[in-house]
């Protein structure tokens, strides 16, 4: 199950569950589509794989399989 990470590991942009503008690669690295498409050309930073738009959790899903709290903050270039 997809951990649903709440924020751009770049730019620290909240991401919560509904939101469609959540991008991940295969290891739920998570970005913002700004940072994505912008700044990483699509690509994660930390493994090379392809991000693609995070799905959606329904509304109901998430009272028993919450999303994450951990933000993973980890810079991309041109952000300072």
């Amino acid at each position: 199950m997809l951990e649903l990470r709440p924020t751009c590991e770049c730019c620290d942009k909240d991401l919560p569950p509904h939101s469609s503008e959540a991008m991940i690669c295969s290891f739920e690295c998570t970005f913002c589509q700004t940072c994505a498409h912008e700044r990483l050309g699509n690509c994660c930073p930390n493994c090379s794989g392809e991000l693609v738009r995070r799905p959606i959790r329904p509304e109901a899903a998430l009272i028993h399989t919450p999303a994450s709290t951990q933000r993973i903050i980890k810079p991309c270039p041109g952000i300072n």
